[in-house]
């Protein structure tokens, strides 16, 4: 009776035990120490480039006109409207002060809020440029200048890069008198990219405006 009683009681001790110990050790992982815990609202330091907020490819639209308008949007702007960059160049097309007085926009905040007056203005610096470059186009599209190989709409994808005396200079030389943008960008460069889309139902025109 004295032997049971006592393994009783061992075995009562050592459930007491495994019981504190269990609770001590719940008890131990619920202490977090302070200095591993936000104790304010996390901050991020990531720079908000284009490629962060918007789709960094173009929608594909072959090679028509829309095609050509939004590759091109999208090498000059990442299609955004609203942009402004370092040099002062703004919208989806990146017009500088010279183009958007040249086509009749009166007030840049305007401009830079109205996507539709951006759409004309773009298809109205397409007008007169075709109107400055249109014997440049007859005598050199189809032929390798330099070797690009020279298109109509790559033509006038250099002349909203460069302007038409930049791409005269480029066809006249033989592509031995170039032109880079403050980012590098050439014009031998947008002729070759920007080659082959339909700008046919461009129409020049000396004086136009929006």
């Amino acid at each position: 009776m004295g032997k049971q009683l006592l393994k009783l009681n061992c075995l009562i001790a050592s459930l007491i035990l495994i019981v504190s110990f269990g609770f001590s050790s719940l008890k131990k992982t619920e202490e977090v120490h302070l200095a591993y815990c936000a104790t304010e609202p996390l901050k991020y330091d990531v720079a908000m480039t284009y490629e962060n907020r918007v789709n960094v490819n173009p929608p594909f639209l072959g090679k028509s006109f829309n095609g050509f308008k939004e590759a091109l949007a999208h090498s000059e702007s990442r299609g955004n409207y609203f942009v402004i960059n370092s040099f002062g160049y703004m919208g989806k097309y990146q017009f500088g002060s010279s183009a958007m007085k040249a086509v009749g926009v009166k007030s840049k905040e305007e401009f830079l809020s109205n996507p539709a007056m951006q759409e004309k203005a773009f298809e109205v610096i397409l007008q007169r440029n075709k109107w400055i470059l249109q014997d440049y186009i007859e005598e050199y599209a189809g032929k390798e200048v330099g070797g690009v190989r020279v298109t109509e709409s790559g033509i006038l994808a250099a002349a909203h890069l460069a302007g038409a005396l930049s791409v005269k200079r480029f066809l006249r030389s033989y592509g031995k008198v170039g032109f880079k943008d403050a980012f590098g960008t050439s014009i031998r460069y947008y002729m070759t990219k920007f080659a082959d889309y339909d700008v046919s139902h461009i129409k020049p025109m000396r004086k136009a405006r929006i």
